[in-house]
């Protein structure tokens, strides 16, 4: 352990070497599979350098959720992996409330054997999707495939980029956020940029500026639970349609753009995230693996509203207002 790690509680820093769940290392704490120097730690306690900790993984329980014959748009597929474009409403895997009809149960109906290092309830999962968040997933068929998989995404060598409508105006076209995040202390069911959460970053970039709202280009650089979102409600610009983090914002608009941000708002139907390009390089081969999937009709139907104003708006004034407006939201793109 370098020095750099000293410090840092036992269960996180677990997790994180290990790329298990936060919930899973402490399940073995709590079982006394997991020694520090020969003995049992607390969950609380912080590592040191030198130390020596073992850690006993039993292997996965036997998968007992059930195949589902749920449709899936599969846009690769091979003997190691396989990319869905993922719609909105299906739960990744099943959780309390969502025992079935799961991207998981879609999957077993589809694939023989997935991986088991994802534990019993996420096999072959290698990251997730918010529920009503659509778009590219990569699920590994075998153990291998999901370990190298996992590693690439640790290591920062996977590409997600994600298209989000976001209220107002950033004020610059391209920023990025380094905040940590974790539970919301004053809604647990929410999470937040928290002092002592864990590290996240990610990247805005504006695509298209709009009367109350902006179209945004995400990347992400780390990939803790709701964090384009939670970064976003950071800057101060929730995401359009999010029922979480931007509830009813477009009440608080005034001026002209008022009318306009609440029509926009009774168009979204959910939140306006979506995962449009996926990039790795394949775990057998290293071959480079590139994906890009447009918005889904839902969500382009809004985007086509808007340009729709905007050719309406430039018949009136002769071109002269759109194309400026565009052209301030391209520069320096």
């Amino acid at each position: 352990m370098g020095e750099l790690e000293a410090g840092v509680r036992v269960d996180r820093y677990l997790a994180d070497t290990l790329n298990l769940s936060r919930t899973r290392i402490q399940h073995l704490l709590d079982e006394g599979m997991i020694l520090v120097d020969g003995r049992r730690p607390r969950k609380s306690e912080q590592v040191e350098a030198g130390q020596r900790i073992e850690v006993e993984v039993p292997p996965p329980e036997p998968l007992s959720e059930e195949p589902e014959d749920i449709p899936l748009d599969i846009v690769y597929e091979d003997n190691a992996l396989l990319v869905v474009d993922k719609p909105a409403g299906l739960v990744v895997h099943p959780a309390p409330g969502h025992p079935g009809g799961t991207l998981v149960n879609a999957l077993l109906h589809h694939v023989d054997d997935l991986s088991g290092i994802g534990g019993r309830l996420r096999p072959g999962i290698v990251h997730r999707l918010d529920r009503d968040t659509s778009g590219l997933l990569v699920v590994a068929k075998g153990d291998e495939a999901h370990q190298r998989l996992s590693e690439a995404l640790k290591a920062r060598n996977v590409r997600r980029i994600y298209k989000a409508l976001v209220w107002g105006h950033l004020p610059e076209d391209e920023m990025r956020v380094d905040a940590p995040i974790g539970r919301d202390p004053r809604n647990r069911k929410r999470m937040a940029v928290v002092d002592g959460g864990r590290r996240a970053a990610t990247r805005f970039r504006v695509r298209d500026r709009w009367p109350a709202a902006e179209l945004l280009e995400v990347a992400l650089e780390s990939g803790r639970t709701h964090q384009i979102r939670v970064h976003l409600l950071h800057l101060g610009h929730p995401i359009v349609g999010d029922p979480v983090y931007g509830v009813g914002w477009e009440r608080g608009m005034s001026g002209p753009a008022r009318g306009w941000a609440m029509e926009l708002a009774r168009r979204v139907p959910r939140q306006f995230l979506h995962a449009a390009v996926l990039a790795f390089d394949h775990p057998s081969t290293g071959e480079p693996m590139r994906f890009e999937v447009p918005l889904p009709p839902d969500l382009a139907h809004v985007v086509e509203w808007v340009e729709e104003g905007y050719r309406d708006q430039e018949a009136r004034d002769g071109g002269g207002y759109a194309q400026e407006d565009r052209a301030d939201a391209e520069e320096g793109v």
